[in-house]
């Protein structure tokens, strides 16, 4: 199934194997959390320098993105921060390939639950360890080194491509969409999220929430002096699941309707107090909440508005009503178009590879393909490695299917550039 020029790209890829795993491994050792990013995205702009590929920053804080219609407002600032792309031919008359990636980590603390500290990358058995390893610094080396494979291989890049790799994936999706603002655009995009090798093919929209609640302060020599704002908040917790029930009792689009619990509320954070002897005069709670494609994020603000005060006022204690912020995530949820030139293509390098088509996975959670999809119009998919323990301890990333991310991306990067993308090609 495979040419002779095909199977010289694959024999490129297995030399440069050892130089995506040395790239992970740099990415891994800049520890990208918010605000944190810069050693990541040095670390990118030293490789792709390195690979003789032209290297460019896009800034968060460009003219205009601020009022942007779906870049969701922060409350850090964005100046001098950015995303690291590189262009190739972008003028060409071709159609335009994207290879998207995320730069940025979420935190890994209590690092003294992990068996190495996070920020330093180790091997076992065949996995690759550290925070970011897998979500998604090996899917950003194997997409590069796809390049250079290709490259290697004597084939001519003449079509405009486009790696991005940007930050704030974890929290707002701001610096793939600080992209798009900039005309940072193409006609399809793969992003190697650690879902495995099958075609990812939809994404609940996401929310994230923070409520503080307000109580009396007091010495403890009488606590029923205050009002215990922890105790208070606590309360609240049965009327978050009870929502979750509800957003997953509600009709769901196709395939949606197939999975047991698609939409989860997630409460990821909860601080409070300032003295172990003093009754907490405050605290904040910080949720996420998944809904169905077709839902609007302002939809689900009301929605989560209503079950607070619906809440508070079922207390009937006189007390102040919480405050109510959205501070991240306003991510609407869609499904894949799987008929598209570019699905077709993927599936089929995955089939010369493997042997059998991919399969299919629908996600629960979201990722930038909702800037791509939402204010690009531009179909894509996610396709990369096989993770373990993403956001949690010892997080780990599969070797072997770090190299099939790589195969499959320089064989789809190669066809691409023969035609093989073009409306009405066979599937």
């Amino acid at each position: 199934m495979l040419t002779a020029t095909e199977e010289r790209i694959l024999a490129c890829c297995e030399s440069l194997m050892g130089d995506t795993l040395e790239l992970t491994r740099d990415l891994v050792r800049g520890y990208s959390v918010l605000g944190q990013e810069h050693g990541a995205l040095a670390t990118m702009e030293h490789w792709l320098k390195r690979l003789d590929l032209p290297v460019e920053r896009v800034p968060l804080d460009a003219p205009g993105f601020a009022d942007h219609p779906h870049r969701v407002p922060t409350t850090w600032s964005n100046e001098g921060r950015h995303n690291v792309v590189s262009r190739l031919n972008p003028t060409a008359d071709k159609p335009h390939l994207v290879l998207n990636g995320h730069l940025d980590v979420v935190p890994a603390e209590p690092t003294d639950m992990w068996s190495r500290l996070p920020w330093e990358p180790w091997e076992q058995d065949g996995w690759l360890y550290g925070r970011g390893a897998g979500d998604m610094k090996a899917g950003i080396a194997a997409m590069v080194m796809a390049v250079q494979a290709v490259r290697q291989a004597g084939v001519e890049v003449d079509f405009p491509l486009t790696l991005q790799t940007v930050i704030e994936e974890e929290c707002t999706g701001n610096g793939a969409l600080a992209c798009l603002h900039q005309g940072y655009s193409g006609d399809f995009v793969l992003i190697p999220e650690p879902f495995g090798a099958q075609i990812y093919s939809g994404q609940v929209g996401v929310l994230w929430f923070r409520m503080r609640i307000d109580g009396v302060p007091a010495h403890v020599l009488d606590t029923r002096a205050g009002s215990n704002a922890i105790e208070t908040l606590q309360g609240y917790l049965p009327a978050f699941k009870a929502l979750e029930a509800e957003i997953n009792a509600l009709p769901r689009p196709a395939p949606y309707e197939a999975l047991d619990r698609p939409f989860n509320l997630s409460i990821g954070k909860i601080e409070g107090g300032n003295w172990a002897s003093s009754v907490p005069a405050h605290a904040i709670l910080e949720g996420r909440v998944g809904f169905p494609p077709g839902m609007t994020p302002d939809q689900i603000m009301t929605r989560v508005r209503q079950v607070i005060a619906d809440h508070h006022r079922s207390m009937n204690d006189g007390s102040p009503a919480p405050r109510v912020e959205f501070h991240g995530f306003r991510s609407e949820g869609h499904l894949v178009d799987l008929e598209t030139p570019g699905i077709r293509l993927l599936s089929r390098c995955h089939e010369d590879l493997v042997g059998e088509p991919p399969a299919h996975y629908l996600s629960t959670c979201t990722t930038d393909l909702r800037a791509f999809h939402v204010s690009g119009g531009i179909n894509g998919t996610c396709y990369g490695p096989v993770a373990q323990r993403i956001h949690g301890v010892d997080e780990c990333v599969e070797i072997d299917s770090i190299r099939r991310v790589l195969t499959t991306y320089a064989l789809f990067i190669s066809r691409w550039a023969n035609g093989d993308v073009t409306p009405g090609s066979p599937s």
